[in-house]
């Protein structure tokens, strides 16, 4: 209308989505670490690798994990 493009700009757009994946990516860890006590460096890592979709997942079953073995289990899965 006026000329003007009232879009953000893709490197804003992408910058949000990057602070949401690491935001969610923070919360199911704290939950897992608190659902499951000790978890292993090599699986913390595994969880950090997951995409946004994979972690949304991950929060939807996070509560019904009893140890690290189901975790494990559900990394694998992936």
């Amino acid at each position: 209308m006026l000329g003007l493009d009232l879009e953000e700009p893709r490197a804003i757009l992408e910058a949000k989505e990057e602070g949401k994946e690491e935001g969610e990516k923070a919360i199911a860890l704290r939950l897992l670490k608190r659902r499951l006590g000790n978890i292993p460096d090599e699986l913390l890592s595994q969880v950090q690798g997951l995409s946004l979709v994979q972690i949304e997942d991950l929060c939807d079953v996070l509560l019904d994990f009893a140890t690290v073995s189901d975790l494990e289990s559900w990394l694998q899965q992936q």
